[in-house]
Protein backbone atom coordinates (compact mmCIF):
# COMPACT_ATOMS: atom_id res chain seq x y z
CA UNK A 1 0.00 0.00 0.00
CA UNK A 2 1.46 3.36 -1.20
CA UNK A 3 1.55 6.00 1.27
CA UNK A 4 -1.10 7.84 -0.38
CA UNK A 5 -3.43 4.69 0.03
CA UNK A 6 -2.66 4.48 3.66
CA UNK A 7 -3.75 7.69 4.55
CA UNK A 8 -6.76 6.87 2.96
CA UNK A 9 -7.35 3.77 4.96
CA UNK A 10 -6.21 5.59 8.75
CA UNK A 11 -8.90 8.81 7.90
CA UNK A 12 -11.43 5.71 7.23
CA UNK A 13 -10.46 3.24 9.30
CA UNK A 14 -12.80 2.44 12.46
CA UNK A 15 -10.44 0.29 14.36
CA UNK A 16 -7.57 -2.30 13.51
CA UNK A 17 -8.28 -6.48 14.38
CA UNK A 18 -5.43 -8.37 15.05
CA UNK A 19 -5.26 -12.48 15.47
CA UNK A 20 -2.12 -13.17 17.68
CA UNK A 21 -1.09 -17.06 17.42
CA UNK A 22 1.83 -18.76 18.07
CA UNK A 23 3.65 -18.70 15.59
CA UNK A 24 1.70 -16.22 12.99
CA UNK A 25 0.34 -12.59 13.55
CA UNK A 26 -2.39 -11.35 11.34
CA UNK A 27 -3.52 -7.78 11.23
CA UNK A 28 -6.34 -5.94 9.76
CA UNK A 29 -7.43 -2.19 9.22
CA UNK A 30 -11.03 -1.81 8.69
CA UNK A 31 -13.76 0.68 8.57
CA UNK A 32 -16.92 1.12 10.02
CA UNK A 33 -18.58 -1.65 8.16
CA UNK A 34 -16.13 -4.11 8.79
CA UNK A 35 -14.45 -4.14 5.36
CA UNK A 36 -10.71 -4.68 4.98
CA UNK A 37 -9.03 -0.88 4.23
CA UNK A 38 -4.81 -2.73 4.74
CA UNK A 39 -3.71 -6.44 6.12
CA UNK A 40 -0.60 -7.14 7.38
CA UNK A 41 0.77 -10.57 8.48
CA UNK A 42 4.27 -12.11 9.70
CA UNK A 43 5.49 -14.40 11.63
CA UNK A 44 5.78 -12.05 14.61
CA UNK A 45 3.81 -14.80 16.73
CA UNK A 46 3.76 -15.42 20.55
CA UNK A 47 7.35 -17.37 20.37
CA UNK A 48 8.99 -14.49 18.67
CA UNK A 49 7.54 -11.58 21.40
CA UNK A 50 8.74 -13.95 24.34
CA UNK A 51 10.82 -11.00 25.50
CA UNK A 52 8.65 -8.48 25.38
CA UNK A 53 8.35 -7.25 22.04
CA UNK A 54 4.58 -7.10 21.27
CA UNK A 55 3.79 -3.20 21.78
CA UNK A 56 6.62 -2.78 19.14
CA UNK A 57 5.34 -5.81 16.92
CA UNK A 58 2.16 -4.28 16.81
CA UNK A 59 2.76 -0.62 16.01
CA UNK A 60 5.29 -0.88 13.10
CA UNK A 61 2.10 -2.89 11.72
CA UNK A 62 0.07 -0.40 12.24
CA UNK A 63 2.78 2.37 11.14
CA UNK A 64 3.07 0.45 7.70
CA UNK A 65 -0.55 0.68 7.02
CA UNK A 66 -0.60 4.42 8.08
CA UNK A 67 -3.34 4.01 11.00
CA UNK A 68 -3.83 7.01 13.31
CA UNK A 69 -2.40 7.04 16.81
CA UNK A 70 -5.40 7.25 18.09
CA UNK A 71 -6.92 3.95 16.35
CA UNK A 72 -8.45 1.01 18.95
CA UNK A 73 -6.87 -2.41 18.45
CA UNK A 74 -8.88 -5.65 19.29
CA UNK A 75 -6.83 -8.59 19.95
CA UNK A 76 -7.13 -12.33 20.41
CA UNK A 77 -5.38 -15.20 20.63
CA UNK A 78 -1.87 -15.61 22.27
CA UNK A 79 -1.43 -12.55 22.99
CA UNK A 80 -3.80 -12.96 26.33
CA UNK A 81 -2.31 -16.22 27.37
CA UNK A 82 -0.35 -16.51 30.84
CA UNK A 83 2.84 -15.86 28.50
CA UNK A 84 1.83 -13.56 26.61
CA UNK A 85 0.93 -9.70 26.28
CA UNK A 86 -1.04 -9.79 29.01
CA UNK A 87 -3.31 -12.66 30.47
CA UNK A 88 -6.58 -12.94 29.62
CA UNK A 89 -8.04 -14.85 31.68
CA UNK A 90 -10.42 -17.80 30.45
CA UNK A 91 -14.74 -17.59 30.18
CA UNK A 92 -15.97 -21.36 31.75
CA UNK A 93 -18.34 -23.04 29.96
CA UNK A 94 -21.19 -22.76 29.03
CA UNK A 95 -19.72 -19.28 27.63
CA UNK A 96 -21.63 -16.85 25.25
CA UNK A 97 -19.57 -15.85 22.41
CA UNK A 98 -21.21 -12.62 21.66
CA UNK A 99 -20.03 -11.63 25.58
CA UNK A 100 -16.91 -12.54 25.37
CA UNK A 101 -15.77 -8.74 24.99
CA UNK A 102 -17.12 -8.12 28.62
CA UNK A 103 -13.81 -9.82 30.21
CA UNK A 104 -10.81 -8.27 27.35
CA UNK A 105 -7.74 -6.87 29.30
CA UNK A 106 -6.18 -3.96 28.45
CA UNK A 107 -1.99 -4.09 28.41
CA UNK A 108 -0.11 -0.92 30.38
CA UNK A 109 2.48 1.51 28.72
CA UNK A 110 0.83 1.73 24.89
CA UNK A 111 -1.08 4.99 24.65
CA UNK A 112 -3.76 3.59 21.67
CA UNK A 113 -6.46 1.71 23.33
CA UNK A 114 -5.39 -1.95 22.91
CA UNK A 115 -7.87 -4.66 24.23
CA UNK A 116 -6.93 -8.47 24.03
CA UNK A 117 -9.98 -10.91 24.64
CA UNK A 118 -10.42 -14.23 26.60
CA UNK A 119 -9.91 -17.69 25.67
CA UNK A 120 -12.54 -20.49 27.13
CA UNK A 121 -11.84 -22.94 29.40
CA UNK A 122 -13.43 -25.88 30.67
CA UNK A 123 -14.67 -27.00 33.85
CA UNK A 124 -17.84 -28.72 34.75
CA UNK A 125 -18.99 -29.05 30.86
CA UNK A 126 -16.64 -32.00 30.27
CA UNK A 127 -12.97 -32.65 31.07
CA UNK A 128 -10.83 -29.90 31.49
CA UNK A 129 -10.10 -28.10 28.04
CA UNK A 130 -9.26 -24.37 27.18
CA UNK A 131 -8.53 -22.87 23.85
CA UNK A 132 -7.57 -19.68 22.98
CA UNK A 133 -7.86 -18.08 19.51
CA UNK A 134 -10.62 -21.04 18.01
CA UNK A 135 -13.17 -18.93 20.25
CA UNK A 136 -13.32 -15.56 17.68
CA UNK A 137 -13.56 -17.73 14.76
CA UNK A 138 -16.57 -19.33 16.42
CA UNK A 139 -17.92 -16.09 17.66
CA UNK A 140 -17.76 -15.25 13.58
CA UNK A 141 -19.75 -18.33 13.48
CA UNK A 142 -22.20 -16.79 15.36
CA UNK A 143 -22.36 -13.56 13.09
CA UNK A 144 -22.79 -15.57 10.36
CA UNK A 145 -26.07 -17.08 11.52
CA UNK A 146 -24.52 -20.26 12.93
CA UNK A 147 -25.84 -20.58 16.19
CA UNK A 148 -26.34 -24.01 17.12
CA UNK A 149 -24.21 -26.77 15.59
CA UNK A 150 -20.97 -28.85 15.71
CA UNK A 151 -17.76 -27.62 14.53
CA UNK A 152 -14.50 -29.00 14.23
CA UNK A 153 -11.52 -27.39 14.26
CA UNK A 154 -8.50 -29.21 12.75
CA UNK A 155 -4.98 -28.74 13.46
CA UNK A 156 -1.81 -29.74 15.70
CA UNK A 157 -4.53 -29.62 18.72
CA UNK A 158 -8.31 -30.33 16.89
CA UNK A 159 -11.11 -28.79 18.42
CA UNK A 160 -14.56 -30.04 18.59
CA UNK A 161 -16.67 -27.97 19.86
CA UNK A 162 -20.62 -27.83 20.41
CA UNK A 163 -22.69 -24.38 19.81
CA UNK A 164 -25.67 -24.19 21.88
CA UNK A 165 -28.00 -20.95 21.03
CA UNK A 166 -24.26 -18.71 20.24
CA UNK A 167 -22.68 -20.65 23.35
CA UNK A 168 -19.51 -22.83 23.40
CA UNK A 169 -21.68 -25.80 25.79
CA UNK A 170 -18.96 -28.05 25.40
CA UNK A 171 -15.60 -28.97 23.62
CA UNK A 172 -12.79 -31.67 23.57
CA UNK A 173 -8.85 -31.00 22.36
CA UNK A 174 -7.70 -33.99 19.92
CA UNK A 175 -3.72 -33.94 19.88
CA UNK A 176 -3.97 -35.36 16.27
CA UNK A 177 -1.37 -33.02 14.68
CA UNK A 178 0.72 -33.24 17.17
CA UNK A 179 0.68 -36.83 17.32
CA UNK A 180 1.62 -37.40 13.91
CA UNK A 181 4.38 -35.27 13.53
CA UNK A 182 5.91 -36.94 17.29
CA UNK A 183 5.31 -40.66 15.66
CA UNK A 184 6.30 -39.59 12.43
CA UNK A 185 9.46 -38.20 13.33
CA UNK A 186 10.32 -39.29 16.80
CA UNK A 187 9.30 -42.85 16.78
CA UNK A 188 10.15 -46.55 15.11
CA UNK A 189 7.89 -44.93 12.40
CA UNK A 190 10.33 -42.62 11.04
CA UNK A 191 12.04 -45.41 9.19
CA UNK A 192 9.31 -46.15 7.03
CA UNK A 193 7.29 -42.79 6.67
CA UNK A 194 9.05 -40.47 3.57
CA UNK A 195 8.55 -36.74 4.87
CA UNK A 196 8.84 -35.68 1.72
CA UNK A 197 5.90 -38.41 0.16
CA UNK A 198 2.81 -35.95 -0.57
CA UNK A 199 -0.49 -37.73 -0.34
CA UNK A 200 -4.59 -36.02 -0.93
CA UNK A 201 -7.89 -37.33 0.73
CA UNK A 202 -8.08 -39.59 -1.93
CA UNK A 203 -4.72 -41.53 -1.47
CA UNK A 204 -6.05 -45.55 -1.25
CA UNK A 205 -3.46 -45.22 1.85
CA UNK A 206 -4.71 -42.37 3.80
CA UNK A 207 -8.52 -44.29 2.86
CA UNK A 208 -7.47 -47.39 4.25
CA UNK A 209 -6.12 -46.00 7.63
CA UNK A 210 -9.52 -43.91 8.28
CA UNK A 211 -11.35 -47.53 7.60
CA UNK A 212 -8.98 -49.48 9.98
CA UNK A 213 -10.03 -47.02 12.57
CA UNK A 214 -13.04 -46.96 12.36
CA UNK A 215 -13.82 -50.74 12.36
CA UNK A 216 -14.81 -52.41 14.95
CA UNK A 217 -11.81 -53.74 17.75
CA UNK A 218 -9.43 -50.83 16.39
CA UNK A 219 -6.41 -50.51 18.69
CA UNK A 220 -4.67 -47.39 17.69
CA UNK A 221 -1.79 -48.26 19.73
CA UNK A 222 -1.77 -52.07 18.58
CA UNK A 223 -2.36 -50.98 15.11
CA UNK A 224 0.54 -48.53 14.71
CA UNK A 225 3.37 -50.99 14.25
CA UNK A 226 1.81 -52.93 11.59
CA UNK A 227 3.36 -49.29 9.29
CA UNK A 228 6.12 -50.40 10.13
CA UNK A 229 5.71 -54.00 9.80
CA UNK A 230 4.25 -53.52 6.29
CA UNK A 231 7.38 -51.40 4.77
CA UNK A 232 9.77 -54.99 6.32
CA UNK A 233 7.70 -57.59 5.05
CA UNK A 234 6.85 -55.63 1.44
CA UNK A 235 4.06 -53.90 1.93
CA UNK A 236 3.33 -50.10 0.01
CA UNK A 237 5.42 -48.14 2.24
CA UNK A 238 4.65 -45.24 -0.16
CA UNK A 239 1.83 -44.66 1.88
CA UNK A 240 2.43 -45.61 4.69
CA UNK A 241 2.65 -41.14 6.21
CA UNK A 242 -1.26 -41.35 4.46
CA UNK A 243 -2.33 -44.32 6.52
CA UNK A 244 -0.28 -43.08 9.76
CA UNK A 245 -2.71 -40.41 8.99
CA UNK A 246 -5.99 -41.40 8.30
CA UNK A 247 -5.71 -44.12 11.32
CA UNK A 248 -5.44 -41.01 13.53
CA UNK A 249 -8.29 -38.59 12.04
CA UNK A 250 -9.99 -41.90 12.02
CA UNK A 251 -9.05 -42.52 15.46
CA UNK A 252 -10.24 -38.76 16.56
CA UNK A 253 -13.68 -38.83 14.47
CA UNK A 254 -14.52 -42.31 16.27
CA UNK A 255 -13.66 -40.68 19.95
CA UNK A 256 -15.76 -37.76 18.54
CA UNK A 257 -18.91 -39.14 18.02
CA UNK A 258 -20.66 -38.28 20.89
CA UNK A 259 -20.44 -34.64 19.35
CA UNK A 260 -22.11 -35.68 16.38
CA UNK A 261 -25.69 -36.51 16.96
CA UNK A 262 -27.54 -38.03 14.37
CA UNK A 263 -27.61 -36.24 10.62
CA UNK A 264 -25.71 -33.18 12.02
CA UNK A 265 -23.63 -31.58 9.90
CA UNK A 266 -19.59 -30.61 11.02
CA UNK A 267 -18.57 -27.56 10.27
CA UNK A 268 -14.98 -27.74 9.34
CA UNK A 269 -12.57 -24.53 10.13
CA UNK A 270 -8.90 -24.74 8.76
CA UNK A 271 -6.71 -25.31 5.74
CA UNK A 272 -7.74 -26.46 2.58
CA UNK A 273 -5.41 -29.45 2.95
CA UNK A 274 -6.79 -30.58 6.61
CA UNK A 275 -10.44 -29.87 6.05
CA UNK A 276 -10.16 -32.12 2.66
CA UNK A 277 -8.69 -35.06 4.86
CA UNK A 278 -11.53 -34.45 7.56
CA UNK A 279 -14.17 -34.03 5.21
CA UNK A 280 -13.15 -37.06 3.55
CA UNK A 281 -12.94 -39.28 6.89
CA UNK A 282 -16.25 -37.91 8.05
CA UNK A 283 -17.88 -39.33 4.67
CA UNK A 284 -16.49 -42.39 5.23
CA UNK A 285 -17.66 -42.68 8.77
CA UNK A 286 -21.03 -41.53 7.18
CA UNK A 287 -21.21 -37.67 8.62
CA UNK A 288 -21.88 -34.92 6.96
CA UNK A 289 -19.54 -31.83 6.62
CA UNK A 290 -19.15 -28.54 5.44
CA UNK A 291 -16.36 -25.79 5.40
CA UNK A 292 -16.23 -22.60 6.38
CA UNK A 293 -13.62 -19.87 5.53
CA UNK A 294 -12.09 -19.76 9.03
CA UNK A 295 -10.04 -16.13 7.73
CA UNK A 296 -13.41 -14.69 7.46
CA UNK A 297 -14.64 -15.69 10.54
CA UNK A 298 -11.77 -14.22 12.76
CA UNK A 299 -12.82 -10.62 11.19
CA UNK A 300 -16.12 -11.50 11.89
CA UNK A 301 -15.54 -12.15 15.63
CA UNK A 302 -13.10 -9.47 16.37
CA UNK A 303 -15.16 -7.03 14.52
CA UNK A 304 -18.68 -7.93 16.56
CA UNK A 305 -15.94 -7.25 19.80
CA UNK A 306 -14.49 -4.22 18.39
CA UNK A 307 -18.35 -2.65 17.69
CA UNK A 308 -19.76 -3.72 21.07
CA UNK A 309 -16.40 -2.73 22.93
CA UNK A 310 -16.48 0.82 21.10
CA UNK A 311 -20.13 1.78 21.40
CA UNK A 312 -19.35 1.63 24.91
CA UNK A 313 -17.38 4.38 25.91
CA UNK A 314 -16.64 3.88 29.34
CA UNK A 315 -14.05 1.27 27.62
CA UNK A 316 -12.16 4.18 25.69
CA UNK A 317 -11.72 6.06 28.40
Amino acid sequence: MNSRAQDKAAGAGFCALADWGTSNFRLWLVDGNGNVLGKRQSDEGLLACADGRFANVLESHLSALGAAPDLPVVIAGMAGARTGWREAPYVETPASLDALYRQAVSPAGINRPVFILPGVCQRTTGPFDVMRGEETQLAGAVETGLSNGVFCLPGTHSKWVLLTDGRIAAFRTVMTGELFDLVSKQSILKHSIDQNQPFTADDPGFLGGVMEALADGFSLTAHLFSIRAAGLLGGDATSAAARLSGMLIGAEITGMKSFMPHNATVHLIGSSRLTALYGKALEIAGARSAVLDGDELVRKGLFAAAKALFLNSEKLK
